[in-house]
C-alpha cells in the first residue's frame, strides 16, 4: 500500500460502540485524576507531581506508591542515617517526629536501631502486577528480554510521532484520527512486536472495541482483575507510561481551562491496556497462567487503607523523615521568631519602591538593593502583576498565556514598535519572517535525508571558528533572547504597544473600567496604596542560558514558563495611564503626579536588571533614573557574589565575568540553580522579615492585613501564589527523593523529542520534572527534599474560613503536604495548623540564638 493510500484509509473512524456502564467510566476517571498534568518545554513550568493524591494525607501517598505504583518517594534510609550522624536530627526530633505516626509502634531506642541498619525489602501485603511485570518475572529479570521496556518504547514512539509539534519531517500519517484510533491503525502494519515473539499482536488488536471506553471494560473482564484492585491497576497502568500520561493530562487540563472535554488520558490508557492485553493473549504456557492466576489473588487481598503497621520499613523511613522536617522546621521557625524587626528608620515617602516576583531568587536581589539603598522599599508579588494576558509577539499569529497555569488568559497584548509608523513596523516584522523562513530552511536543508551527508563533508570545517567561538563564551551558540536576532536600535524600539492613546486599540478586551479595576486590584493586593515613592519598579524575571531543553523552567513560574517582561511592561502602562490614576483617586487610590512606574526584567543568571521605555520617564525624574540604574548595578554585584558561591566560582578572580559566561556556555550543566533550596512562603509585612538572611530559599509575598478589607487578598494569596508555590516546592522534592521516578534524569543524555520533552537517551517514556544537575551537584544535594513551610501574617480565623470554602487548599494544609503557620504579635508568636480550627503554638519559637544563627548545612549524596 502506498504512503497516499495508507494516510487515506486512516481517516475513516471506526464505528463507535456501546459505552461501558457508569461504575468503570467513573473509575477510569479517577485513576485519570491521580496523573499531574506536563506542560511541553516552551512553556515548562513546576507541577506537584502527587497533585492527584492530595485529597489524601502524605503518609497515605507514600504508602499507595509502594504498593501500586512501585515506587519510593521518601530518600533512601542512608540519608537520614547521616541526618543522625551530622546532630541535623536530635532525639527530641525523633520523639515529635513519632508522635505525628503513632502506628508505626516504635519507640525512639528502636527507630535508632533501625535507622542503622538498610532497609529491607518493603513487601507490601499485596501489589496490583500488570501482564509485562509478570512476564518479566517470569523472565528472572533479563533485561534484553524486557516486555516492559520494549512496551514503553513502542507506545512512546507512537505517542511522539502524534503528539509531535514540528520536529518531525515525516509526518504521522493518522494523526486527523483520535489517540486510540490512530494507534490501531497503525498497529495493523506493525509487525515489530511479533518480531520480538509475540504472536497475534495484530489480531489481538484489531479484535478490540473501536471505542475506547468499551476496550477498557473488555480488557478488564477479560483480565480477570479483582473487583477491589480494578483502579489500582488502571492507575498502575498509567504511571508505567508516566510521562506521556501526564503530558496527555496536560492537554485535558488545557482544555478544560477553554470550557471543553478532552479525552486523550482515557485513550492513551487505552492503549496501554490494549498492549497488556495482546501480551496476555500471546502466552498461553501453563507457567504464564499459573504466575497470572496468583497475581490476580493477590491483588483480591488488596488491603482497605494504607496502615503503616503494614509496611515496617516504609514506617521507618517515613518517621524518620518527619523527623527531618521537624528539625529543619525548627531551626526555620526560631530564625523568624527572634530576627530584627527592621532595624533602619524608613522614610515617610520612599525614594524607590521595587516590586520584584516571589519567586526564591529574588530573596536574594531584594537584600541585595536595600543593602546598597537602605531607603528603597522593595515587595513581593506573584511575576505576572496582575495581568493575565496573552503575549503576541511581532510577526505572530497568536502567543503563550503570560499568566499562572491555573488561569486563563483574560486580555491579548500585541507587540509593536512603539511610536514607529507603518514602515518602521513592516521592517521589524519583515527582519523575524525572513529569519525564522532562513533558520527553517537551513534546519531542513541539514537533516534531509540526502543533503545531511554532503554538508558534514563539505562545510563542517567552515564551522570551526564558530564552534571554537561558542565553546569559549565569546559568541553565543544562539541568538540573544533579549534582541531575537534583530538590529539593536530596532531591537530597543519593540515591545507592546501600551502608550496611553493605543491602549484601547492594542490591548483586546481592556476598556476604560477594565483598566482601572485591574490597577486598582493590584495595588491593593501589593498593599501598595500610598504613599507612593517617585519611581516604582515593577521588575519581572527571566533566565539566560544557552543549549538548555528546560529553559523556560527557569524562566517565571507565575507568567507560564515566559519571562516577566511583558507582563511588567503592561501593568506600568496601565498604571502610568491618566485616565486610570484618574479613576483610582475615585476609589481612594491617589498616585501623586511626579509617582512614575517603569517595568524592568531581572536576569536572574547574572542578576542583570534591564529597564524598559526609560525614554518616557518624565525628565523631572531623570536624577532619580540615574540613581535607580546605579543602585541596581552596585544590587547586582552583591547578589552576583552571594550566589557564586554555592555555584562553586567563589575563588574566581572575575566572579561577574564568570557568571555572565556560564550563561553563554553551552556545555554549562548548571548555569544557575533555579529554585533549588526552597523551603519557606512568608506572606507579611517587608517588616517582619527585613534584615533577615533567607538565603534565598524563600518565596515572599508582601500581605498587610490591616489594608485588606474581608479578607479577599488573603483568599488570593492562600488560593493561587501559595498553591503554586506548593507545586514548586514538591517537584523539587520529588525530583530530589526519586528523579528516576518524578525527575528527567541525567541532562548530558537528554533528546529532545517532538519539541515537548526530553528522552533520556535515544527510547523510553518521556521524562518529567527536573534534571538532577537541578538540585545536585555532582557530590552533594543543593536542595533538601522538604514540604513547603508557609508562615502568614494573618487572623487565624479569616485562615480558617477560607480553607472551609477551598477544598484544595483544606487538603494541602490538613493531608500535610505544606505546613501552615500563623504568625502573630509582629512576628514574634508563631503558632501551626494541625487542621482548619486546629492551631498550636510552636515548641520551639524560642530557641536560642547559636541555634538559629547556624550555617545552612547541604547533606552529601548518599
Amino acid at each position: 500500500m502506498t504512503q497516499a493510500a495508507l494516510a487515506m484509509s486512516m481517516t475513516a473512524p471506526d464505528p463507535v460502540e456501546a459505552r461501558p456502564d457508569a461504575r468503570l467510566v467513573a473509575r477510569i476517571d479517577s485513576a485519570c485524576q491521580r496523573i499531574a498534568p506536563l506542560w511541553p518545554l516552551k512553556q515548562f513550568v513546576a507541577v506537584n507531581p502527587f497533585l492527584g493524591f492530595t485529597g489524601q494525607s502524605f503518609a497515605a501517598t507514600a504508602a499507595t506508591f509502594e504498593r501500586v505504583v512501585r515506587t519510593r518517594m521518601l530518600m533512601p534510609r542512608a540519608f537520614y542515617r547521616q541526618a543522625l550522624d551530622d546532630g541535623l536530627i536530635d532525639d527530641a526530633a525523633l520523639t515529635q517526629a513519632l508522635s505525628v505516626h503513632p502506628s508505626a509502634g516504635l519507640d525512639v531506642d528502636q527507630l535508632m536501631q533501625k535507622a542503622r541498619v538498610e532497609a529491607g525489602p518493603s513487601s507490601p501485603p499485596a501489589v496490583v502486577a500488570t501482564v509485562a511485570e509478570v512476564l518479566d518475572r517470569l523472565a528472572q529479570g533479563d533485561r534484553y528480554v524486557s516486555l516492559v521496556a520494549f512496551m514503553i518504547d513502542e507506545i512512546s514512539a507512537f505517542c511522539a510521532s502524534y503528539f509531535d509539534e514540528g520536529q518531525a519531517n515525516w509526518p504521522n500519517p493518522a494523526r486527523k484520527l483520535r489517540p486510540y484510533a490512530a494507534w490501531r491503525k497503525l498497529a495493523a502494519y506493525d509487525r515489530n512486536p511479533e518480531v520480538m515473539g509475540l504472536t497475534g499482536f495484530r489480531k489481538a488488536v484489531a479484535g478490540l472495541p473501536a471505542d475506547p471506553l468499551q476496550a477498557i471494560g473488555l480488557i478488564i473482564d477479560r483480565l480477570g482483575i479483582p473487583e477491589r484492585a480494578v483502579e489500582d491497576y488502571l492507575v498502575r497502568a498509567l504511571f508505567d507510561l508516566g510521562g506521556w500520561s501526564a503530558y496527555a493530562r496536560y492537554i485535558g487540563w488545557s482544555a478544560a481551562l477553554d470550557g471543553r472535554r478532552d479525552d486523550t488520558l482515557r485513550e492513551l490508557m487505552a492503549i496501554r491496556l490494549a498492549w497488556g492485553f495482546a501480551l496476555f493473549q500471546a502466552r498461553t504456557d501453563a507457567a504464564f497462567k499459573l504466575a497470572w492466576a496468583q497475581a490476580m489473588e493477590e491483588a483480591a487481598r488488596l488491603p482497605a487503607d494504607h496502615r503503616l503497621e503494614e509496611t515496617p520499613e516504609l514506617a521507618v523511613d517515613l518517621v524518620l523523615h518527619e523527623a527531618y522536617e521537624i528539625a529543619v522546621r525548627q531551626k526555620l521557625v526560631a530564625k523568624l521568631a527572634t530576627a530584627a524587626r527592621a532595624s533602619a528608620r524608613m522614610p515617610e515617602r520612599p525614594p524607590l519602591q521595587a516590586a520584584f516576583c516571589i519567586d526564591v531568587r529574588s530573596e536574594i536581589f531584594r537584600r541585595a538593593l536595600e543593602t546598597v539603598y537602605p531607603h528603597a522599599e522593595t515587595i513581593g508579588f506573584a511575576g505576572f502583576f496582575g495581568f493575565p494576558i496573552e503575549y503576541v509577539p511581532i510577526g505572530h499569529a497568536s502567543g503563550g498565556a503570560q499568566c499562572p497555569v491555573l488561569l486563563k488568559p483574560a486580555f491579548i497584548v500585541c507587540e509593536a514598535v512603539k511610536g514607529a509608523d507603518d514602515v518602521a513596523e513592516a521592517e521589524v516584522l519583515g527582519l523575524r519572517l525572513l529569519r525564522r523562513r532562513a533558520a527553517k530552511a537551513w534546519k531542513s536543508f541539514k537533516v534531509s535525508a540526502v543533503s545531511s551527508f554532503s554538508f558534514v563533508e563539505t562545510a563542517g570545517l567552515g564551522f570551526a571558528a564558530k564552534i571554537a567561538t561558542d565553546s569559549a563564551g565569546v559568541t553565543r551558540p544562539v541568538p540573544s533572547p533579549v534582541v531575537d536576532g534583530l538590529d539593536p536600535e530596532i531591537a530597543a524600539r519593540v515591545g507592546p504597544r501600551l502608550t496611553p492613546g493605543e491602549l484601547g486599540g492594542r490591548v483586546t478586551g481592556f476598556n476604560d473600567a477594565q483598566r482601572v479595576a485591574m490597577a486598582e486590584a493590584v495595588l491593593r493586593a501589593m498593599s501598595l496604596t500610598g504613599p507612593f515613592a517617585r519611581l516604582v519598579l515593577l521588575a519581572g524575571h527571566g533566565s539566560t542560558t544557552v543549549n538548555n531543553p528546560h529553559a523556560s523552567g527557569l524562566d517565571c513560574g507565575a507568567c507560564g514558563g515566559h519571562t516577566g517582561e511583558a507582563n511588567a511592561r503592561v501593568a506600568a502602562a496601565v498604571l502610568n495611564d491618566a485616565g486610570v490614576r484618574e479613576g483610582l483617586r475615585a476609589k481612594g487610590i491617589d498616585v501623586p503626579a511626579d509617582c512614575w512606574f517603569i517595568g524592568a526584567l531581572h536576569d536572574t543568571t547574572t542578576d542583570a536588571v534591564t529597564l524598559f521605555d526609560e525614554d518616557d520617564v518624565p525628565a523631572g525624574l531623570a536624577p532619580d533614573l540615574a540613581q535607580l540604574k546605579a543602585r541596581l548595578a552596585d544590587a547586582g554585584r552583591l547578589a552576583r557574589r552571594e550566589r557564586s558561591a554555592l555555584l562553586g566560582i567563589r575563588d574566581a578572580v572575575d566572579v561577574d565575568g564568570a557568571l555572565i559566561a556560564r550563561s553563554r556556555d553551552w556545555s554549562q550543566v548548571r548555569p544557575e540553580w533555579g529554585l533549588a533550596g526552597n523551603a519557606v512562603f512568608i506572606a507579611a509585612p517587608r517588616s517582619f522579615t527585613r534584615g533577615l538572611d533567607l538565603g534565598g530559599r524563600a518565596f515572599l509575598h508582601s500581605y498587610e492585613a490591616g489594608r485588606d478589607d474581608g479578607h479577599r487578598t488573603l483568599e488570593l494569596i492562600m488560593t493561587a501564589p501559595m498553591v503554586v508555590a506548593s507545586w514548586i516546592n514538591l517537584q523539587y522534592y520529588g525530583s530530589t527523593v526519586n528523579n528516576a521516578a518524578f525527575g528527567s534524569g541525567n541532562k548530558v543524555l537528554h533528546n529532545i523529542v517532538g519539541q515537548l520533552g526530553v528522552l533520556e537517551g535515544n527510547a523510553g517514556d518521556l521524562r518529567s520534572g527536573l534534571p538532577w544537575q537541578s538540585v545536585h551537584d555532582g557530590t552533594r544535594f543543593i536542595h533538601e527534599p522538604v514540604r513547603l513551610n508557609v508562615f502568614i501574617a494573618a487572623p487565624e480565623s479569616a485562615m480558617d474560613e477560607i480553607m472551609q470554602r477551598h477544598e484544595g487548599v483544606r487538603d494541602l494544609v490538613g493531608n500535610g503536604w505544606v505546613m501552615l503557620h500563623s504568625l502573630g504579635d509582629q512576628g514574634a508568636t508563631i503558632r501551626r495548623c494541625v487542621r482548619p480550627g486546629v492551631w498550636r503554638p510552636h515548641e520551639c519559637a524560642g530557641a536560642p540564638r547559636a541555634e538559629r544563627d547556624a550555617p545552612r548545612h547541604v547533606l552529601t549524596a548518599s
